[in-house]
């Protein structure tokens, strides 16, 4: 703009001096503001101005580029000043609102947009450490009543040497009890701990997810008993998903345990799964309801879905939370649903390749 605006001055002047008016103007303006006479004038035009036309118009034209220059640049500075208010004030989490020119409308709209994403984040994160501590001050607590009763019983058969063997044999089954109990708290420890390290890279491979999910089903059938429950399968032989099989078995692992503590006793576990295109869809149903409000959050670290529970009887609020980053590593999708009477875990994964 700039170059055309230059352009056409040159353009006016050259056309301006080579008529009689440029010349008559230029020897008025000598004898208007200089007292000089008309023919002193008309030799100074003639003589001295005339000859360096070319050069006058070069000045002029420069004059004119350099101010016009600087004004647009004036300009496009007060365009960056105003961004860089806008950083600070998303950089310092003023509560100060970001406003800049209408011309930067659609730059406001973006550092609003990044504002919004800062603060969601930084609000997750303060609500996910605050589980976290939570979860931790609960489990040193639970901690330390399985460790005095082992460190108590412990005692009691150190210190009596004639005690009866029906009572030395109650005494250990219950220190063991405790034991077993303190190994799952500090397992869950380390689970908060495994949780913060970056994942390994997927080692995929087919998967014969109809072997996978029955083996599971066996494994977790005295817990399943223990509540009058069962588990019913109902997946396809020959169904085939493409992944990392210890990382996936991890991630049915979580649901189906998630499934069998929060389902109602002496209920019916529905794990299905099929196949549309290049998708395989796996369901947990389970009976027993989730509030909506709750479902919104069932995947985020450190939540608890029943918040009145012990660590005694619960997790650390990390099995769904592992099993949807897992997921999301492999390209696919986990969501939960609820009508009230049961609740439905759905993952999505892609299906197996074909060699």
């Amino acid at each position: 703009m700039i170059a055309v605006i230059a352009l056409a001055t040159v353009i006016i002047i050259r056309f301006l001096a080579s008529s009689n008016n440029m010349g008559n103007w230029i020897v008025w303006s000598l004898e208007y503001f200089f007292n000089m006479t008309p023919n002193s004038a008309y030799s100074f035009y003639w003589s001295m101005l005339r000859p360096n036309l070319d050069l006058m118009i070069f000045a002029t034209v420069a004059v004119f580029f350099i101010i016009l220059s600087r004004t647009l640049l004036s300009q496009f500075a007060k365009y960056f000043h105003e961004i860089s208010d806008g950083l600070d004030t998303l950089i310092g989490y003023t509560d100060d609102d970001i406003k800049l020119s209408p011309e930067m409308a659609s730059m406001e709209s973006k550092l609003r947009t990044i504002r919004k994403t800062l603060e969601t984040r930084e609000r997750d994160a303060k609500l996910a450490e605050q589980r976290k501590n939570e979860l931790v001050m609960y489990l040193a607590h639970d901690i330390k009543t399985p460790l005095t009763s082992v460190i108590g019983y412990l005692s009691l058969l150190d210190e009596a040497s004639d005690m009866p063997i029906e009572q030395r044999a109650k005494y250990v089954g219950i220190t063991l009890e405790k034991a077993y109990r303190l190994e799952q708290l500090i397992d869950e420890f380390f689970e908060i701990t495994r949780y913060n390290f970056q994942a390994d890279r997927l080692s995929k491979k087919n998967i014969d997810i109809y072997y996978m999910l029955t083996q599971m089903a066996d494994e977790f059938y005295p817990a399943v008993s223990a509540k009058g429950s069962e588990i019913a399968l109902h997946v396809p032989e020959d169904l085939i998903i493409f992944g990392d099989s210890d990382k996936l078995a991890r991630v049915f692992n979580n649901i189906l345990k998630n499934a069998i503590t929060y389902s109602t006793d002496g209920g019916v576990i529905y794990i299905g799964a099929v196949a549309y295109g290049d998708v395989v869809y796996i369901t947990f149903k389970n009976p027993g309801g989730v509030p909506e409000e709750k479902l919104a959050a069932i995947f985020d670290k450190f939540y608890r879905l029943d918040s009145a529970r012990s660590s005694g009887t619960g997790g650390a609020g990390l099995g769904l939370a592992i099993a949807k980053e897992i997921v999301d590593e492999h390209g696919g999708r986990i969501y939960a649903e609820s009508d009230g009477i049961h609740t439905t875990f759905t993952v999505e994964l892609p299906a197996a390749i074909n060699n």
